[in-house]
């Protein structure tokens, strides 16, 4: 970024893109999909004829192109995170929209300069070269994540929703637990998977399991409160879809006496990949992933 008083276009064009992105986020309630980024910018920013110019290699718009370059920064800064297709605002981030577009674009260059300075064998005066080429290599790996993450998430959508509910008991059995119980066909009570930390269910806290295989349909307050109704002394609720849950089903399993945990379509997938070389391999076969490594910088 230029060491001049005023921002650069580039980083002006970013700066008021990544704050109204934040403010969207914090309204959501704290994230936003990857793949709503373009349209809500072209639809809620006022964007001049150059910063909806095609340019660089790959012809992008450049204010999508400055958005990511410099959604780095802000990453590095600690004022959002980005994870499975997902941007997440964090208390950082909030704190730091405080100090408006450029306050808080200063700030994100500040930190990922120092971060970058951190790194091993790295001269302390980062050129504007050296700094494009080190972000050009960030992209490129996220590009790559994404298109890895929107495969399996194709692959989870096209199984239907006894697939999804012997997959969330896998899950649990790599986990460590015993799941005795995964409902047939048919109605289930409420309950999809029965989970124990023992073999024989002695021990508390036993869980039950409400699996929704809704990809494109957020969970409503409505199924939170029947898994809840169906909870005894001892119990504890799972509520797991492929897709996302409603503010008001979150806020539903915040309040009352047991405790309940809700999982998301991308948290199933991040506890699949971390759990996955515990799985059996016919339990792998639902879902199975192939690791392949990447040159990394070991932050």
């Amino acid at each position: 970024m230029k060491t001049t008083k005023e921002l650069s276009r580039s980083a002006a064009c970013a700066a008021k893109c990544l704050m109204a992105l934040m403010k969207e986020m914090k309204k959501r309630g704290g994230s936003i999909p990857t793949k709503e980024i373009d349209s809500f910018i072209t639809s809620n920013v006022p964007l001049t004829d150059w910063e909806k110019e095609r340019a660089g290699k790959m012809q992008y718009y450049r204010y999508m192109t400055m958005t990511q370059f410099y959604s780095i920064d802000y990453s590095k800064a600690g004022f959002i995170v980005k994870k499975n297709n997902v941007w997440y605002l964090t208390t950082e981030g909030e704190e730091a929209m405080k100090l408006g577009e450029e306050g808080m674009m200063r700030a994100a260059n500040q930190a990922y300069r120092k971060w970058v300075k951190e790194k091993p064998i790295v001269s302390d005066d980062i050129t504007e070269t050296e700094e494009e080429s080190e972000k050009e290599n960030i992209i490129n790996l996220e590009q790559l994540e994404s298109e890895a993450i929107d495969g399996i998430k194709e692959f989870i959508r096209k199984k239907n929703p006894y697939d999804f509910q012997f997959m969330v008991a896998a899950l649990l059995r790599a986990m460590g637990y015993h799941t005795p119980f995964v409902a047939p066909k048919g109605k289930d009570g409420g309950v999809d998977v029965l989970a124990y930390v023992d073999p024989l269910g002695a021990q508390i806290p036993r869980i039950k399991v409400q699996v929704k295989h809704y990809p494109d349909t957020p969970i409503g307050a409505p199924d939170i409160r029947g898994l809840v109704g169906i909870l005894s002394d001892g119990d504890i609720g799972l509520f797991v879809t492929s897709g996302t849950f409603s503010s008001a089903a979150k806020q539903a399993a915040s309040i009352g006496k047991s405790y309940l945990r809700l999982i998301d379509g991308n948290e199933f997938i991040e506890m699949w990949q971390q759990f996955y070389d515990k799985m059996s391999d016919e339990d792998k076969n639902m879902l199975p992933l192939k690791r392949i490594a990447f040159l990394g910088n070991n932050e």
